[in-house]
């Protein structure tokens, strides 16, 4: 029994299928009719055998069978035409409120609307500024709006409507449109943003686009500005670190023959000076090119650092040795002007791996820059020591200070802190911008705390087994900032711990 009643339902879907195909409607459509049409042959396969039982006991069986066979039929029938005609027309009420919701959104939306078939056909135009744009734009109506498009941009149309018609709800693209060449604010192109949404019928297949035009003119000349200022900002980046790396280059060469030739004069090999004047003179010109080589080599290393070509040269050495050889070489300095200029070092510090030039350069400038801005009598100390694998090397005077309205400005390249203190004293304010430089090469990180009148401290941190720094050969997408930002700390930052150093006790800072 259970087999011929599938086969029984088999046969009526395959006719119901057949009929429904023929009357129209998508497949959710067929599908809610076909469950409709089920059951009612449900109830008409259980009426055929109820109906004719019932009239046989009121008349023969030979006039109750063709009776109500008949009956049953006719039934059916009404049943099924009536159901579906229901069905539609409950489905046919719903769109009943769309020409009036449409209405609205055709003279309310803002800019141009217009509906599109599959094809990218114009079927219907409206907006609120539908007059503004009609009056430069040929007319759409039944025509395929890609015609209205810049070659170059309907590409971008033609991906964005297949985009709806493979699915996807919405889509955005911006175009040009070509101006006629008597518009008012002579444009050749308009720049508009399309915005697309797709209408669907029940089984998910694109019937109509609403399609929104916007004006985006001025967007696009906002963009086309900051596009045109970034490429004149790095174009005259280049040219300036081209011309500074050129000016250091030629000018390194006449400043080693002028301290070459100072150095002989001053040895008085080729015969003895006069006096002492002639001997001050020529010991005037060659600190004087000593001076301008050392401003020359920093103007160099900055221009590297900035185009993204410094090279670091990286070896283990010996940070101790490295902090005695630059208390050597500014010692006499120091001491010429009067201030005590001391070293401490960790005990047991082992080597670090780094550029030694570089960190040798860090240490000759801060301390460079202590030893210019500290009067006779004051104190310096360079102290290096080591703490979870970060190197920490620490230069503090009891110097004039910096405000604390000054240190973001400090560290600029050709940039000083101006007040009543450091205008007397020289420099191009390059020290400093290189030192920072230099760290950030290094993946470290720069610190400075200062308070006027009493001193400042600059803490340097780098990873002393050079893991801050980028592997060789790989791709360096993200420059070092330039110069990188100062960061706060609290005002006892790069004191070291007590009982770690030899030496004399730390320069005082308030």
């Amino acid at each position: 029994m259970s087999k011929i009643a599938e086969r029984a339902a088999a046969l009526v879907d395959r006719a119901v299928e057949s009929w429904l195909s023929r009357t129209g409607g998508g497949t959710a459509v067929r599908q809610r009719e076909l469950m409709i049409l089920r059951r009612l042959a449900l109830l008409s396969s259980a009426a055929l055998v109820a109906v004719p039982v019932g009239l046989s006991s009121v008349t023969s069986p030979a006039i109750a069978l063709p009776v109500g066979v008949a009956t049953v039929c006719a039934a059916f029938l009404f049943s099924a035409v009536g159901s579906i005609a229901l069905s539609r027309q409950g489905t046919a009420t719903a769109p009943i409120a769309a020409p009036v919701a449409e209405d609205f959104f055709m003279e309310a939306t803002a800019g141009l609307a217009f509906f599109l078939d599959p094809q990218g056909n114009v079927t219907a135009v409206g907006g609120r500024d539908k007059r503004e744009y009609l009056a430069w734009m040929r007319d759409p109506i039944d025509k395929g709006f890609v015609d209205q498009i810049h070659v170059s941009d309907r590409i971008l149309f033609l991906q964005a409507l297949d985009q709806l018609r493979q699915g996807e709800a919405t889509a955005a693209v911006d175009l040009r449109l070509e101006r006629p060449s008597v518009s008012r604010d002579n444009r050749q192109f308009a720049y508009l943003r399309m915005d697309m949404t797709a209408r669907q019928d029940g089984d998910g297949t694109l019937f109509s686009v609403i399609a929104q035009l916007r004006d985006v003119s001025v967007e696009q000349q906002l963009r086309q500005e900051a596009q045109s200022r970034a490429a004149d900002a790095r174009s005259a980046n280049d040219a300036k670190s081209r011309f500074l790396a050129a000016v250091s280059h030629e000018l390194r060469t006449p400043l080693n023959a002028i301290l070459g030739f100072s150095d002989i004069l001053l040895g008085e090999y080729f015969g003895k000076l006069e006096n002492d004047r002639q001997r001050e003179y020529v010991g005037l010109v060659r600190e004087s090119g000593a001076h301008l080589l050392s401003v020359v080599n920093t103007m160099l290393d900055m221009s590297k650092i900035e185009a993204g070509r410094y090279e670091l040269c990286l070896e283990p050495f010996d940070i101790a040795s490295v902090v005695r050889s630059c208390e050597a070489m500014l010692a006499l300095q120091a001491k010429s002007k009067g201030v005590s200029l001391t070293s401490r070092v960790q005990r047991g510090l082992d080597e670090v791996v780094a550029d030694q030039r570089a960190i040798q350069q860090i240490l000759i400038n801060l301390v460079g820059n202590a030893v210019k801005f500290t009067d006779a009598g004051g104190a310096i100390s360079i102290d290096a020591s080591m703490r979870d694998g970060i190197l920490n090397l620490c230069v503090s005077d009891t110097g004039i200070g910096i405000p604390g309205d000054k240190l973001e400005t400090l560290g600029q390249p050709f940039v000083q802190i101006q007040n009543d203190y450091s205008r007397r004293f020289e420099g191009t304010g390059l020290g400093l911008s290189l030192v920072k430089g230099l760290v950030a090469l290094h993946g470290g990180d720069f610190a400075i705390a200062s308070t006027p009148g009493a001193g400042t401290i600059i803490t340097i941190s780098i990873a002393a087994d050079g893991s801050g720094i980028p592997a060789v050969g790989s791709a360096r997408n993200d420059l070092v900032e330039f110069p990188p930002r100062l960061k706060a700390v609290p005002a006892l930052a790069g004191v070291l711990e007590e009982g770690l150093f030899d030496g004399r006790e730390q320069a005082k800072i308030a």
